[in-house]
């Protein structure tokens, strides 16, 4: 059955009625943003007696796996030996695998040694953390991930760690694990014999961690195993359901430089391929009948739009329903159910975009302006019920107007998008080959 989030549209004249655009002198604090639920055991207990075993077992799965990657860290170092420090965090690490080069690049030994140290940081549930120096081996006893992450136990904070020493072992997020999947493909493809054998191995094992990470009903969390509050929500946000299903595609295709994964594998990539659009889909927002965008995330079991850090609230996002057409359109052969999405999306974005506003540096920080000829632009979020533009700030208020949050928050973040338009451009195309 597909489960969909039905917006229930309130009538504008029945709210307050903040302008789309900045500079009204009724943008206000509308609400305050409120956490994410992790998957737990209670909340499963609330599903229908058919659907409760599957994730019963999945969590199961996940906090087992937990404490196996604990017990394997500890194994490395004799007791009482302490540690050494851990890695040093640098602003994403894809940069180290860089996945377009001449294919003769990758044999080159410079390639081979960041392979090394891939296969190294590889947990061993089989996934990756993020923000790591890839030109560097992971030393033995080393923890998997680095201290860049929130480190204070401040509830107010929706991203605080349950652990602040064991956060984000494993995950899709910032390109992770996927992008190392893909760089080592590319590696073990100019090494054929005995040589490539760790690095196609290492592919295999994250083969593996992609499929068990896998929720029954096709979406992925932004952490696996499990971490809890948001992390466990399915994740559209940096692409992380799309790039972990088209990982799973080339695999079961035997494209890319994963021809080299058993059969059985390849099978169970393309089921896993098809649970993922299948969850895609249903996580697309409506309104009425009408087919709309996504949200960075959704709730694992309801496909509901959820929160994630403070900043971020519930809503359509612009950004991930760029990602995820793109993500569509791909697709060789799409079944009537993709094109609806996909034409559903499109008319979302046409619909939102603005013109004649520039987001831009100010002496008072960025700030969305009046600049005739610019544009088009788009929100980084929606509110499900208006359809206006929101912005969060970090003590969690949501704002009408990206000008009245906090300077350090609109200088951080992305507010305001002219990415969309790629996903427009390439419709021109897809639609013509698709009527």
């Amino acid at each position: 059955m597909r489960h969909v989030f039905a917006i229930s549209f309130l009538a504008l004249a029945a709210v307050a009625g903040p302008s789309l655009y900045s500079g009204d002198a009724r943008a206000e604090v509308i609400r305050a943003n409120t956490p994410a639920v992790g998957l737990t055991i209670d909340r499963i207990g609330a599903l229908p007696d058919a659907e409760r075993g599957a994730w019963a077992d999945y969590l199961a799965r996940s906090q087992a796996q937990h404490l196996a990657d604990r017990a394997a860290l500890a194994a490395e170092l004799p007791a009482g030996v302490a540690p050494p420090p851990p890695p040093l965090a640098i602003r994403g690490n894809s940069s180290h695998m860089p996945l377009d080069r001449p294919a003769e690049w990758y044999g080159t030994a410079e390639a081979r040694a960041v392979a090394d140290a891939v296969v190294s940081f590889q947990t061993p549930a089989g996934g990756w953390s993020k923000n790591q120096d890839r030109s560097l081996k992971r030393l033995p006893g080393q923890r998997f991930s680095n201290d860049a992450e929130t480190m204070e136990q401040n509830p107010a904070n929706f991203d605080a760690p349950a652990d602040r020493f064991w956060t984000f072992v494993g995950t899709l997020d910032n390109n992770s694990t996927w992008t190392e999947m893909r760089y080592l493909a590319k590696v073990a493809a100019q090494a054929p014999g005995r040589e490539g054998d760790a690095w196609r191995a290492s592919v295999i094992k994250g083969v593996h961690y992609l499929l068990n990470a896998q929720y029954p009903n096709g979406g992925w969390p932004q952490i696996w195993p499990l971490e809890g509050g948001f992390h466990d929500s399915i994740t559209f946000n940096d692409n992380a359901v799309a790039e972990a299903a088209m990982v799973l595609r080339d695999v079961a295709n035997g494209a890319e430089g994963f021809g080299f994964v058993p059969p059985e594998l390849e099978v169970r990539a393309a089921e896993a391929v098809k649970k993922a659009i299948d969850v895609t889909l249903a996580a697309q927002v409506r309104k009425g009948d009408q087919l709309q965008g996504w949200p960075q995330q959704v709730e694992p079991m309801r496909l509901v739009p959820t929160s994630a850090r403070n900043y971020e609230p519930r809503s359509i996002a612009s950004g991930e329903t760029t990602d995820i057409l793109e993500f569509l359109m791909g697709e060789p052969n799409p079944s009537p159910e993709v094109k609806a999405a996909i034409r559903g999306g499109v008319a979302w974005l046409e619909s939102v975009r603005v013109y004649d506003k520039s987001f831009e540096m100010t002496d008072d920080g960025r700030k969305l302006i009046d600049k005739p000829g610019a544009g088009p632009l788009w929100s980084r979020n929606y509110d499900l019920v208006t359809g206006r533009p929101i912005f969060g700030d970090k003590d969690q208020s949501i704002h009408d107007d990206v000008n009245g949050i906090s300077v350090g928050r609109r200088n951080g973040y992305s507010w305001w998008l002219s990415a969309p338009q790629r996903a427009l451009d390439r419709y021109a195309v897809w639609s013509a080959a698709n009527p």
